[in-house]
């Protein structure tokens, strides 16, 4: 969600020291540094100067860790309501070094920045508005802060620029192929958002980002779909964060392709197959894993693994009533009873996992919590195991046929050669006759294997063996 955010405390100072420094570079003379961005649509040439790093402000509306803001909400509630006080600047700060996934850790690409910053300094300036937030830069701010450095050079924007102005400016610049780091899967996703929130349509938002506009839809289908696991997830206090799914990138996207594809033909049988992932992803289930379950997963594999409670609660969800369209007074079937069960289960798994993650747990509770965690997490692997054996079994079933099927294909084609070499006269019979023998011998094999213990043999099976006799003969 976007968020005007107030001026700093000492904007006013900040912004009279700007310009000062800018009218002074000016003064120079000479040639003067400045960097090119998108403003509006048009060519901006910030004018470059230098700045004590303790007069800058890291950006609280920054996309690069939007979505990490969430690790700590009590620290992000603080950092909302005073966004330039000491609680939020250094809660900003400590998840620009931070590894996106696991804001717990430092992430190692800080650390190749802040190596880069020492042996070679600063190649690019930031680019700050005229109160001294930085827009582009806050990485290497913090990086510098490390490395006990005081100034920074950065570019100025106008005066009169808005947070608008500002994000749709930071997001140019990091769609930009050279930036050091691209922003994480779920910071592009709440960028995307933002700009959609501001009235672009999905063309220009697809153009902005450099991606189809399917693919813009479909990153749009996966933030809404997380938006209500954290919603179903809350309980106690307790939920999910957006940080929670960042290395789920791969996982998401399969689901959402695979939940296209079904839902056209059988809309429940893909609510099912959504229910019946999801916990898997927030399980932490490898890619691989996560494949095998598909719609049939919950009654065929999952209901005789799952804790009794759980199962239980998914077994007394009945079909919702219909429910009316506000406005249109249309109504519309409400979800299956097994859509139902689906997502009752699936809430309870996402509670529990909320409740597993939250800090204000006693131990006991925490001990409970990690308890039945682990039956739901055993349940699931012992289901994925079973539906992966059967998946494989029934691949396994269907590659014989089909790889005949290639050779039926191979051997049509082979028809239009001969004909067109016969047409030319340049048909080599020897070398025909050589492959003719080497296709006899493989078809030969082919009946032995498939004619063990057959009874009853269908009509084309029943060609094969009489054709190996004859050649046997």
């Amino acid at each position: 969600m976007t968020h005007d955010f107030s001026l700093p405390p000492a904007a006013g100072e900040i912004a009279e020291l700007v310009g000062k420094r800018l009218k002074e570079a000016r003064e120079a003379g000479g040639s003067r540094e400045s960097v090119t961005v998108d403003l509006n649509g048009q060519p901006y040439h910030a004018e470059v100067i230098d700045l004590q790093l303790k007069d800058l402000c890291f950006n609280p509306a920054t996309h690069r860790i939007r979505a990490q803001r969430s690790h700590q909400p009590e620290r992000e509630k603080a950092l909302l309501r005073d966004p330039w006080g000491s609680v939020g600047q250094d809660y900003l700060r400590l998840l620009l070094k931070a590894d996106p996934s696991n804001p717990e850790k430092r992430d190692s690409a800080f650390d190749t920045l802040k190596e880069d910053l020492k042996k070679y300094g600063q190649n690019e300036p930031g680019l700050i508005t005229y109160y001294g937030v930085l827009v582009n830069g806050n990485t290497r701010a913090a990086a510098l802060l490390e490395l006990g450095e005081t100034s920074m050079r950065v570019g100025v924007l106008p005066e009169s620029a808005t947070w608008a102005e500002i994000n749709a400016v930071e997001l140019s610049l990091q769609m930009r192929e050279d930036h050091r780091r691209d922003y994480t899967f779920l910071n592009k996703l709440l960028a995307m958002e933002e700009r959609r929130e501001a009235g672009l349509p999905p063309e220009t938002i697809a153009r902005e980002f450099r991606v189809q506009v399917k693919t813009y839809e479909q990153c749009q289908w996966i933030l809404q779909l997380l938006y209500d696991q954290i919603e179903r997830s809350g309980s106690n206090d307790a939920s999910l964060r957006l940080v929670d799914f960042e290395d789920a990138q791969e996982k998401l996207k399969e689901l959402h392709r695979d939940y296209m594809s079904l839902a056209a033909n059988d809309p429940d049988g893909a609510e099912i197959l959504k229910e019946s992932r999801m916990p898997a992803i927030v399980l932490r289930f490898a890619k691989t894993d996560v494949r095998f379950i598909e719609a049939d997963f919950q009654d065929n594999y999952l209901s005789r693994e799952l804790p009794e409670d759980m199962n239980t609660a998914g077994q007394e969800a009945s079909a919702q009533a219909e429910t009316l369209i506000p406005g249109l007074g249309i109504a519309v079937p409400g979800p299956s009873s097994k859509v139902s069960a689906a997502r009752q289960r699936t809430t309870q798994l996402l509670q529990a996992q909320a409740q597993l993650n939250s800090k204000e747990l006693d131990e006991e509770s925490r001990r409970g919590a990690r308890e039945y965690w682990q039956k739901v997490r055993d349940g699931y692997d012992n289901a994925i195991t079973s539906a992966g054996r059967d998946v494989r079994l029934r691949r396994k079933k269907q590659m014989a046929p089909e790889r005949l099927k290639d050779a039926g294909r191979s051997i049509e084609l082979c028809v239009g050669e001969v004909v067109k070499a016969r047409g030319s006269k340049s048909f080599d019979e020897v070398a025909f006759d050589e492959a003719l023998l080497q296709l006899r011998e493989s078809v030969q094999k082919l009946a032995r294997q498939v004619g063990k213990g057959v009874e009853d043999p269908g009509e084309g099976l029943s060609w094969l063996l009489d054709a190996a006799k004859a050649e046997g003969n």
